[in-house]
């Protein structure tokens, strides 16, 4: 009895020791995401347009990835409703539809007047801290005509807000939606007069946050996202797709090597 226990403690130990290792190892960053990320920046920001072609020996030599993490990437994205993959195998960026925005913004903008409504009964004095530097940044790059550094605060702050509501179902329905907001909503920036309304609509909403008034904040922060929306579909006439079109036959290789940062 006592031999057949001192041989088995040694496999024991090994097990353990084994099971020790795979836990602390630290997960490496697959390609695909990082390939993911640069492809969602360049779709998201317009430098890929609406109907783009995206031919993978194009993609492969400018990320520097091989075919299969750049097809994991473009699975991704298709998730995320960023690009469409034919069944030819051709794959594009995804066009932005009249229909499917309207519908996108009237799911966001419940979401976000949802979220707007709790944190302003949730938050605690360092959120309001959070928000307000969030304002006094935004309005820094408005009036310094940084539009790029406008929107990755603008988003910071959409963002912060569903955080702030503390509900997690909430905010991983949000999570989903994201990549398709941030497309429509740099688009919506654009706009003549646009951004000038939103820097006076968040200003507006960071008060009635402030204020723990949950009726107003979720209002208005339901109507700022519904506006948006409303302007990127009225944006979509026959003359966008056209300079859409032409944008697409850019070569998608020189647009993603000389962008900075990639």
């Amino acid at each position: 009895m006592t031999e057949t226990k001192t041989r088995t403690e040694p496999k024991r130990r090994r097990h353990v020791t084994a099971l020790q290792r795979r836990r602390l190892r630290v997960p490496r960053t697959g390609l695909y995401e990082q390939a993911a990320a640069r492809l969602r920046l360049l779709i998201v920001r317009g430098d890929l347009a609406p109907g783009q072609q995206l031919l993978e020996t194009d993609l492969s030599d400018a990320l520097g990835v091989s075919r299969t993490p750049l097809r994991e990437a473009l699975k991704q994205l298709a998730s995320e409703g960023l690009v469409e993959l034919r069944l030819n195998r051709s794959t594009i960026v995804a066009p932005l539809r009249r229909d499917e925005l309207t519908e996108l913004f009237e799911a966001v903008s419940g979401i976000e007047r949802c979220a707007a409504e709790l944190a302003a009964t949730r938050m605690v004095a360092r959120d309001v801290e959070r928000l307000e530097a969030l304002q006094d940044r935004i309005q820094w790059h408005h009036d310094r005509g940084e539009l790029r550094d406008y929107f990755e605060v603008n988003q910071q702050i959409h963002g912060a807000i569903v955080g702030f509501a503390r509900n997690a179902v909430l905010k991983a329905t949000h999570d989903i939606l994201l990549p398709r907001v941030e497309r429509a909503r740099f688009f919506a920036l654009s706009a003549d007069g646009r951004w000038d309304e939103s820097v006076r609509e968040h200003q507006e909403i960071l008060s009635a946050l402030k204020d723990g008034d949950a009726d107003r904040a979720g209002r208005l922060l339901g109507h700022h996202v519904r506006r948006t929306g409303d302007i990127v579909a009225d944006t979509l006439d026959v003359q966008a797709e056209d300079a859409g079109a032409a944008k697409a036959r850019r070569n998608v290789r020189a647009i993603i090597t000389r962008k900075a940062g990639l």
